[in-house]
C-alpha cells in the first residue's frame, strides 16, 4: 500500500487502526506503525491530521519499546536458570536441550 496514494483521514484512520490492534498483544504492529508513519508524522509539511499521526507513532514507539525490554528480559531470565528452575523450566520449554542436567 502507498500512503502517497491515500488521503489523509484514511492515513489517520490507518495509523489509529494499526495503534489499536496493537494493545491485542501484538507489539509488531506498533513496530510497523511507527515505522510506516514515521516520514508522514515529522518530515512532510504540515497539514491537519499530522499532529493525531505524530501522537500515534510517538505512543507506538514507546509501546513497542516497552514490549521489546520486557520479552528481552525474559529471554535473558529464561537463558540463565533455566537448569536451576527443573521441572518448571521444563514444563513451559517448547524443546528441551539435551545434555543439561
Amino acid at each position: 500500500m502507498d500512503l502517497a496514494k491515500m488521503s489523509n483521514d484514511k492515513k489517520l484512520y490507518l495509523c489509529k487502526w494499526y495503534f489499536k490492534v496493537g494493545f491485542a498483544f501484538l507489539p509488531f504492529l506498533w513496530m510497523v506503525n511507527a515505522i510506516w508513519f514515521f516520514t508522514e508524522a515529522f518530515r512532510k509539511p504540515k497539514y491537519e491530521e499530522q499532529q493525531q499521526i505524530k501522537r500515534y507513532v510517538i505512543f507506538s514507539t514507546i509501546g513497542s519499546v516497552i514490549w521489546a525490554i520486557i520479552i528481552l528480559s525474559w529471554v535473558i531470565a529464561f537463558q540463565v536458570n533455566r537448569a536451576s528452575w527443573g521441572e518448571f523450566a521444563d514444563n513451559i520449554s517448547f524443546i528441551i536441550p539435551l545434555g543439561v542436567p
